[in-house]
């Protein structure tokens, strides 16, 4: 028997309709009794931000009995509205994991094996270890008897995942018990981009937000794969493609990124300098002949382009040695580098605003990148010379006074010996475009951890102090508080919240003095030359995330002690299993961001604050706690204690309750 199409319709629309009718009546039956017995599921939902890269997506955790029983993306977050990307969505799946530390371990020197330590006994060893190798290794004055109060036998490094106002506390720890050797992640991730913004435009990495990217008419997406990387971020970038935005490409690689692209060059890894310095030589000479395509008066008004610089100056194009002028074969007189006085003129520089002078900035720029030709381009970085062109038409499209173009860009362009120099051209070009200060413009690289960002503004490297570069520590030639220089408020401000009413000049010298480079690589080394004895890991794993990584573990062997506080047993923990390791160890288990409340920074410079979901597992304690029950035990230590620089701990202000209330830590940090 044939059933047409029709006729099949009608007979399954029959079948289901008994069906439904059967159903019903048997659900009819039981609608009273089953209403009754559903019990009432004692569930809430709280919000927090993603812990993973710098995007800074919206959490909602929904929580039953305490326990984080779902994860999903926050629809009224700006940022996400509502994605969550791979990582974002697996967060359930460590909130409830087997594998997390829930016990404090110690492996004590020659142990095989692993054994559960109580909290406290491992506050009270490893304060003592702290103590005995900071006070043996403890330096009042340096070699030109200038005071500086420091250790060079303890390290810290990390991190970009607690809290700020746990990094705040870190922090503050640290510089009162005189450690100078403090990094983090950041070093090796987009730190060469920081100093590059701070010379273009006085902060970075980011300077525009994600939702600004959709405004933007092309953006040009150099050294990362951000569609894998950071597929929500990316969001904004299909958003302005659907608004007619060009995409360009620029990688070793053909990725994700590439094939939304509209425009893609392939290139050798390291030659984005050269890559860009064409674009830079080609919209020079394009200004020069054609002006009327670009934002003139944004040049003349808002970039120092007119800016008359001393007549002595010289590049690399002048002399043909790669040098400037005031080279003396070990640094810089910079004496030429000036620019010519004008007492007329507010700021007292002199000015062309024809930018013909050939002292100018702008011809003198226009000088420097004439050798980067389209054919030295295409030699440097292998890309193809007339996709080189296109992206070079494309991208300075960009300066026309009703157009913006943006640069988007993450660690594959920094974390090369020019990655500062490299960014720093993604800056010149910008400013040449006009391309700063508007949205849908921007330097915009994107940091690897949603609080990197965060920690590193409160201090988690050397040279800086809560505050970031407006508060960096004093150096030893700095002996009082009226030699510090600029920002003396900023610090003072700073060393009231530590040391209360104490007089700031006594405060002020508590602080250690810095006399060198401590930053990732010398801190490497100062291990493996036996200067520093201990090292504090937190929430980092430089066994295998650092460069030359072998070379970082044979280091790590020869530490006396290390501290370790994470969530899980890393490879830096278990060093101790290799070879010829007699490194003491503790293993402290760390609450998770979705176990803890406290705020994060992400990389385009917003505060988020993030809510508790849930109770750590087990013993583990948040960094917070563990933290406070350091100092309180240090602070034990010092008591009575005169010498070794002790009034820095034992005067340390640190009233944040019991437990520890990191709402007053916030209140202190404002």
């Amino acid at each position: 028997m044939e059933v047409s199409r029709r006729d099949f319709l009608k007979l399954s629309g029959a079948a289901a309709g008994a069906g439904g009718l059967l159903l019903h009546v048997s659900m009819a039956e039981r609608t009273i009794a089953a209403t009754e017995r559903l019990p009432l599921k004692n569930m809430g939902e709280t919000t927090t931000i993603c812990p993973y890269c710098g995007v800074g997506c919206g959490v909602i955790m929904a929580v039953e009995d305490g326990k984080i029983v779902n994860i999903e993306g926050d629809p009224d977050h700006p940022i996400s509205e509502g994605s969550l990307c791979p990582k974002g969505a697996s967060l359930y799946q460590v909130a409830n994991n087997a594998e997390r530390l829930t016990k404090a371990r110690h492996r004590a020197k020659g142990a095989s094996a692993w054994t559960d330590i109580a909290w406290e006994d491992v506050v009270d060893q490893v304060a003592a270890k702290i103590k005995e190798t900071r006070d043996s290794t403890f330096e009042e004055k340096d070699g030109e008897d200038n005071l500086v109060n420091r250790t060079l036998g303890v390290a810290s490094l990390g991190s970009v995942f607690p809290n700020s106002e746990e990094a705040y506390l870190m922090s503050k720890m640290l510089r009162a018990l005189g450690l100078v050797y403090i990094e983090n992640e950041a070093r090796i991730c987009v730190s060469s981009a920081v100093a590059a913004d701070t010379e273009t435009v006085g902060r970075g990495p980011m300077s525009n937000s994600w939702l600004d990217i959709a405004s933007s008419d092309c953006i040009m997406i150099i050294g990362g794969n951000m569609a894998e990387s950071f597929p929500v971020a990316f969001k904004w970038v299909t958003r302005a493609k659907e608004n007619g935005a060009t995409v360009i490409h620029v990688d070793p690689r053909f990725t994700h990124t590439s094939a939304k692209a509209d425009l893609y060059a392939c290139v050798r890894p390291g030659t984005d300098l050269a890559f860009v310095g064409g674009i830079i030589r080609y919209v020079t000479e394009d200004m020069v002949a054609n002006p009327d395509r670009y934002n003139m008066e944004y040049l003349r008004e808002y970039t120092n382009a007119a800016y008359l610089v001393d007549p002595g100056f010289t590049g690399p194009a002048d002399t043909l040695d790669g040098l400037f002028s005031g080279w003396d074969g070990s640094k810089y007189d910079k004496a030429t580098w000036s620019f010519q006085k004008d007492e007329s003129q507010p700021d007292g520089i002199k000015k062309d605003a024809t930018l013909n002078d050939p002292n100018c900035v702008f011809q003198l720029l226009k000088k420097h990148f004439a050798r980067y030709t389209d054919d030295k381009v295409a030699e440097i970085t292998g890309t193809d010379k007339n996709s080189f062109r296109q992206i070079c038409e494309a991208y300075a499209a960009t300066g026309q006074a009703n157009k913006s173009g943006t640069f988007v860009f993450s660690s594959s362009a920094c974390q090369r010996t020019t990655g500062t120099q490299t960014v720093r051209a993604f800056g010149i070009l910008q400013l040449l475009l006009g391309n700063m200060g508007l949205a849908g413009g921007g330097l915009n690289g994107i940091t690897g951890a949603v609080n990197g960002l965060g920690c590193t503004l409160q201090g988690l490297v050397f040279h800086w102090g809560p505050g970031a570069g407006s508060v960096r520590m004093p150096i030893a030639s700095e002996q009082s508080l009226a030699d510090y220089g600029v920002d003396k408020a900023r610090l003072v401000s700073i060393l009231k919240a530590w040391y209360g009413d104490t007089q700031h000049d006594v405060s002020y010298g508590y602080l250690p003095k810095t006399g060198g480079n401590y930053s990732w690589q010398a801190l490497f080394k100062a291990i493996d030359d036996g200067t520093i004895k201990g090292l504090i890991c937190w929430g980092i794993n430089p066994a295998v995330s650092g460069p030359n990584a072998a070379a970082a573990r044979e280091a790590l062997k020869k530490l006396d002690w290390m501290l370790v506080i994470d969530l899980w047993e890393t490879e830096t923990a278990s060093l101790w299993q290799l070879e010829d390791c007699d490194t003491e160890v503790f293993l402290l288990p760390a609450a998770h961001p979705l176990e803890k409340e406290g705020s994060v920074c992400n990389t385009c410079r917003w505060n988020q604050w993030r809510y508790k979901g849930s109770e750590p597992p087990g013993d583990a304690k948040s960094d917070l706690w563990i933290i406070t029950s350091l100092v309180l035990k240090l602070k034990d230590l010092y008591e009575g204690q005169t010498d070794k620089n002790a009034a820095a701990i034992t005067s340390l202000t640190w009233d944040y309750g019991d437990p520890p209330d990191v709402v007053e830590v916030t209140k202190e940090m404002n």
